[in-house]
């Protein structure tokens, strides 16, 4: 610090004392400085222009003893805390310890099963000739019990109850009950005779025997009349019966049939028939035969040994054609074997299946084998996709690296798909073994964090529903991330609003450190003082700019 010797001379009269947070408006001082450096800067200036300087050079000596100040007394309610944490602490396990101690002895003294008091209280209870057998015994045990004097007096033998079931008494249920239903079947067997007595003319017989005579006579004409209607219409006799009109149709019929069926007729069906079937004849031994050569049968035999000679000339072509590619490929399968662009082949085939799948679920695919990422150098990353517009992940990215090489085990796949991310900027890494390479032993499709590692078979079908359901995956995770990432945004805002004002404050230690190079001599240790600090504020804002990078690191992961 500054070795100032500061003498109060006068000051205006001692104010009254103000409450916490108040300051009086003015403050008059009058200082004698002894100190040579500070007098010979001071003696640069006069009159106002002195008093404006020494007022500045006061205010920035305050204000960084007040920054001191404010340290250390973080310092000391650190500690502080850190010790009321600690004893506070101790009393709460030595409390927890007492409380497990008494609780413990509690339950020992009233469930202890050999000499608790429950268990005691159990056994005299439950035991032989105990309390509830006893209590039992009194109410339903022997033959003075409450519940058999209570049975007995209302269900006894000379309870109320068995003398009015008693069949022998002239009052008793029974005997009113058979009274009551004898004269009730007596009424009824009085009402049903009368309805079958002929001597009544109003009974249900004696009208049942004359709408029968009535009806009797009229049945018998009106059968009669329909009886002759029937045999009218089965008469030969009759010309316009039915028997006599069915003969008639029957015979004009047979004589048509045979007409039809007569060889002696030119004109008959059969005859006819006969014609056709012998012109079909000779047309069918003309058309089915070789020797003549317009028949059907030749033009067919002409036709198929033509197109016979046209497939073979083709089966021939294409034979050749089919030879000459499989050589070319088998070439080229060599060659790519000899040299590095084998794996370039089985990226390009990657490459295609990404784009192919990426459009059909309305995403944008991008081939970035070649193109270098965010880190320096590094083209790391076949490909990448951004989730489209329609997907609750909107913009977040998946990176695919496609490796057809032996030499990659788990492991190292693991570092190179982290490595692709951190390049390509993306939350999901996608790595795609060719089934040639892969390492044995390996699931098809495995799962490792936010990394998916596939075992792909580019010339293999049923191979291409792992790659779907390997990207279906990365989707859904990229959809988790950003969930997770829109909860934490909270928490990114108060941190990012923390950085702002300390770089606010920082700024304004800037704003002191040029005010206070206009003070030359005596202002040295100040400027330290201010750098000082202001070293410290850059530090703690970039140690929260690395822990607020970690965190949405984090989260991405």
């Amino acid at each position: 610090m500054t070795s100032l010797a500061l003498q109060t001379l006068t000051e205006v009269p001692k104010m009254p004392p103000v409450s916490v947070g108040e300051a009086p408006r003015l403050v008059r001082i009058e200082l004698v400085v002894t100190d040579s450096d500070s007098i010979a800067e001071l003696a640069l200036y006069q009159g106002a222009e002195r008093e404006e300087y020494a007022l500045c050079a006061l205010r920035i000596g305050l204000l960084s003893l007040r920054h001191a100040r404010g340290q250390i007394d973080a310092d000391a309610v650190r500690r502080e805390g850190d010790r009321l944490l600690c004893d506070l602490k101790q009393a709460l396990e030595a409390n927890r310890s007492l409380t497990n101690e008494s609780l413990t002895s509690c339950l020992r003294d009233y469930f202890d099963p050999a000499s608790g008091k429950f268990q005691e209280r159990v056994e005299r209870l439950i035991k032989q000739d105990g309390e509830l057998e006893q209590v039992l015994r009194r109410q339903i045990g022997s033959d003075d019990s409450e519940m058999v004097k209570t049975l007995t007096a209302l269900i006894g033998d000379n309870s109320p109850l068995m003398k009015i079931l008693d069949p022998a008494e002239a009052d008793g249920l029974v005997a009113t009950l058979r009274s009551s239903v004898g004269e009730v079947l007596r009424g009824e067997r009085e009402k049903i005779l009368s309805q079958f007595s002929l001597d009544d003319k109003q009974s249900a017989i004696s009208r049942l025997v004359v709408e029968l005579a009535g009806n009797n006579s009229n049945l018998q004409e009106a059968l009669t009349d329909k009886v002759e209607e029937v045999v009218k219409e089965f008469s030969l006799d009759e010309e316009d019966s039915a028997l006599s009109r069915l003969v008639r149709k029957v015979e004009a019929a047979q004589q048509t049939i045979t007409q039809e069926f007569s060889l002696d007729n030119e004109h008959s069906a059969l005859s006819r028939m006969t014609e056709f079937m012998g012109r079909a004849t000779e047309a069918i031994d003309n058309n089915l035969t070789l020797d003549k050569e317009q028949s059907a049968l030749s033009r067919l035999k002409r036709e198929l040994l033509d197109v016979l000679s046209r497939h073979e000339q083709q089966a021939n072509s294409f034979q050749s054609e089919v030879k000459a590619s499989l050589a070319e490929i088998r070439a080229k399968r060599e060659e790519a074997a000899r040299s590095t662009v084998h794996g370039r082949d089985f990226e390009d085939l990657v490459w295609e299946f990404v784009q192919r799948e990426a459009q059909k679920m309305g995403d944008v695919p991008n081939h970035t084998g070649s193109k270098v990422g965010a880190m320096r150098n590094c083209k790391m990353g076949d490909a990448v996709i951004t989730l489209g517009e329609d997907t609750a992940a909107s913009g977040e990215k998946i990176v695919i690296e496609a490796k057809e090489d032996s030499s990659y085990d788990l492991a190292k796949a693991c570092v190179e798909i982290q490595t692709a991310r951190k390049n390509r900027e993306a939350a999901i890494g996608l790595f795609v073994f060719s089934r040639t390479t892969a390492p044995f032993g390996q699931e098809t499709l495995l799962r490792h964090g936010n990394d998916i590692f596939l075992i792909w078979d580019g010339e293999d079908l049923q191979s291409d529903v792992n790659f779907k359901a390997a990207l279906m995956v990365a989707r859904a995770l990229s959809v988790r991330q950003a969930k997770a990432r829109t909860e934490e945004t909270a928490d990114f805002e108060r941190l990012d609003k923390a950085i702002l004002e300390l770089e606010r404050e920082a700024r304004r230690l800037c704003e002191i450190k040029k005010w206070t190079e206009t003070i030359k001599s005596n202002s040295g240790k100040v400027l330290d003082e201010v750098a000082k600090m202001a070293e410290g504020v850059q530090k703690q804002v970039d140690c929260l700019r690395e822990t607020t990078a970690a965190l949405k690191c984090c989260a991405a992961k």
